[in-house]
This record gives C-alpha cells, structure tokens and sequence, in this order.
C-alpha cells in the first residue's frame, strides 16, 4: 500500500487535472476541425426539376429544324407497325417531284419498298383515326443501306390544301431509342436539287 505525503498528494491531483482538460482539449479540437468536414458532407435538400414532356433527339439541333408530325400503330420494339410519316399542306410550299426520307443507319428494321406507299390523307382527331383515303400512283425505292427511301410520284405531288403520307408497315427494329427521320423534297423545274423539309423524331420503347 503506497503512502503519499500533504504535497505529494496535491501534486498529484494537479497532474490527473492537467491531463484531463489536455484530453477534453483535445477531443474537442477534433469536433470542432471535423465539423465543417461533416456539414460538407450533409446531403443538400432536393431540389424539384423542370424536365420537358418530350425527349427528342436530332442528329443536327440547330434553328433550322422543323418538327413534322407522324403516328405509329405501335412504338414497341419489335412489334408490327405501321408509320405514318405526314405532310400537311403547311409543310409543303412547292409541288413535290421527288421525296427523299432519311432513315437512320442504326434503325435496325427491315424496310422494303412493296410495304410503303403514298396516301392522301385525312387526319383524324379525338373521335376518329386518321387514315389514307386514297392512294396515289408513286414508284417507291429503298437503296441497300436500308438508309433513304425514295418517293417518286407519278405526277408531281401539288402544294394544295389536302394532306399526304408516305406509309410503311414494318416490324419495329430490336433497339430501343429516339430515331430522327429527315425529309428532303425536289420540286419541278430545271434544277434538281432537294431541300429540307422537316424531320420526323420516331420513339420505340422496351415496353
């Protein structure tokens, strides 16, 4: 059993004071240095985002694009479809001679030229489908690439107020996606050169 002496014994109880404010010292420096650390690390509150209804995709997105309307009989990948890639007359300010459409290289999809043709139209609305009401004469080809599909109608198509489509039935391609289908006209005269029409931004989904 240790004996201490009166000042042995207060020194001792001075030392035991010492290191206990060292150690809370301490201790507390770590809090304090690490509380910037932990208020950085807190998640920020969520903030609501605004994103748009349509998600489009467009190979050049430039002022110049001009959104024309379509309709699908299904936009499920690898279902049967069939498109129908319009032209009102608002699209159209020359008669058309020759219709070039564009297609993607990574639209997957079979694309033959006896499954297309040119309609006049009559679009519908909340009651009724639209459909073709008439078919007009047109030679249709498709190149190898499965990448342009070309119109040729048998007298050029006029700059009037009825509305035309080219349309296809397909199987819808394997790969889901935006596909962005561009439409060039040629109209009659000595120059054949083919100007943009608009686009068509065709959605296939996984389900």
């Amino acid at each position: 059993m240790h004996r201490f002496t009166p000042r042995a014994l207060l020194q001792k109880l001075r030392n035991a004071t010492l290191s206990s404010a060292l150690v809370g010292g301490v201790a507390a420096g770590a809090v304090i240095a690490a509380a910037p650390l932990l208020e950085g690390a807190t998640p920020s509150p969520a903030k609501a985002q605004s994103t748009p209804s349509l998600l489009e995709f467009r190979w050049e997105d430039n002022r110049d694009y001009r959104k024309l309307y379509y309709f699908q009989s299904s936009s499920r990948k690898l279902e049967r479809s069939e498109y129908f890639f319009i032209l009102r007359p608002k699209d159209r300010k020359n008669a058309i001679l020759k219709l070039t459409i564009q297609v993607p290289d990574y639209f997957n999809a079979k694309i033959k030229p006896h499954k297309i043709k040119l309609c006049r139209m009559e679009l519908g609305g909340m009651l009724s489908r639209s459909k073709c009401v008439e078919k007009i004469p047109a030679a249709i080809e498709v190149n190898d690439a499965k990448t342009a599909i070309e119109v040729f109608p048998e007298t050029p198509l006029p700059s009037d107020d009825e509305t035309y489509a080219v349309v296809m039935n397909i199987f819808n391609p394997n790969n889901a996606g935006m596909f962005q289908f561009n439409a060039l006209a040629q109209a009659p005269g000595d120059v054949p050169v083919s100007g943009y029409l608009g686009s068509w931004s065709i959605d296939i989904n996984v389900d």
